[in-house]
């Protein structure tokens, strides 16, 4: 083809010469795209040892990454494809590759038109490709978007996904004499969990005595779990366990509970000093139990409460508070702090 003599031509007749030679420009664009494809097709890659075909075109012809990876993916829009029995099949975008055969499509064009067409139903191609035709890439991806609201718009609204259910989890090890737990409580239950623990892990108020309360937030935190487990022990509406609402079993000999020595031996086999028995049978119900030599039952008795409850009303009005040992007398002014110190009234 000879060139013609620019300086002679008429501004008309360069543009025109122009538009005719970047056609001839972008059909062979498309002939190199087929030439793409087929190499995919080989595994061209594979066999001349390459990651993947975008790195082979990077060496081969100097590429960068990125233009690579953008004439493998048009060349696999336009390009044929082969069945596993080895037949042909029609390309994913054939008025595309029919247009970009034409030199009227860049390869900006061809990656636009595939983006704007994972939003609309095949029979729009021929729609797109005609915008494509008159318009840049620019304006064809806009004019595409617009297309797609109209289309879409009267389509029910999109409900959004249902959220995966979350599991609560809880994990509990002993660790020598400390019993470590580990949760994981859904949103709801969460709430629940700090509503019950903040107002009792509060610090206790500044006194004269004592000043401040030297507990530590982790620390408050886990005196708040420990009172609210002892509340949840007297709550009248927890579940059954062997036929019994639940029940923390302590088994210690009559000895060593009368002579404050030894331990008790909780029901999951952990051991606890006997002082810390006495406490806990100060509101406990009490079940006497003789043993054999080998253990074997010989007796057992009855349930029953440490004391009645009118008993306990003479002492909350003669003590005014817990009367154990080292625990401090204190006037009783709330229900919880009542029921928190009822516990110690026989140890003493």
């Amino acid at each position: 083809m000879i060139e013609p003599d620019l300086p002679l031509l008429s501004t008309g007749e360069v543009l025109s010469h122009l538009v005719e030679e970047v056609a001839d420009l972008q059909a062979r664009q498309y002939a190199v795209m087929r030439k793409v494809a087929e190499l995919n097709r080989r595994g061209a890659a594979s066999e001349l040892g390459y990651k993947d075909l975008p790195q082979l075109l990077q060496h081969a012809l100097r590429w960068s990454r990125n233009t690579a990876k953008q004439w493998v993916a048009n060349a696999g829009l336009l390009g044929p494809g082969i069945t596993l029995t080895g037949s042909e099949i029609a390309p994913a975008l054939p008025v595309t590759a029919s247009a970009a055969a034409e030199g009227v499509l860049s390869v900006e064009h061809v990656a636009v038109v595939a983006e704007v067409m994972k939003d609309l139903p095949a029979e729009y191609e021929q729609t797109v490709v005609d915008l494509a035709r008159e318009h840049d890439p620019v304006a064809v991806r806009t004019l595409g978007r617009k297309l797609t609201y109209a289309l879409l718009q009267n389509d029910p609204e999109p409900r959004d996904r249902e959220p995966a259910r979350q599991v609560n989890q809880h994990v509990m090890r002993w660790k020598g004499d400390c019993l470590e737990i580990r949760a994981r409580l859904d949103k709801v239950t969460g709430a629940k969990y700090e509503a019950l623990l903040d107002p009792l892990a509060k610090p206790r108020p500044t006194t004269a005595e004592e000043g401040p309360d030297p507990r530590s937030r982790a620390e408050r935190e886990g005196d708040a779990l420990a009172e609210l487990v002892d509340l949840m022990l007297r709550a009248d509406q927890l579940p059954e366990h062997g036929g019994e609402p639940v029940t923390l079993t302590v088994t210690v000999r009559y000895e060593d509970l009368a002579g404050q020595l030894g331990e008790g031996m909780l029901d999951n086999g952990e051991r606890v000093p006997v002082e810390q028995v006495r406490k806990l049978a100060c509101d406990a119900g009490i079940i006497p139990l003789v043993l054999g030599e080998r253990s074997q039952p010989m007796d057992i008795g009855r349930k029953t409460r440490s004391f009645p409850a009118g008993i306990r009303r003479v002492l909350v009005a003669r003590d005014k508070g817990c009367a154990f040992p080292g625990v401090r007398h204190e006037a009783l002014s709330t229900n919880s702090e009542v029921k928190d110190r009822r516990r110690c009234y026989v140890a003493s």
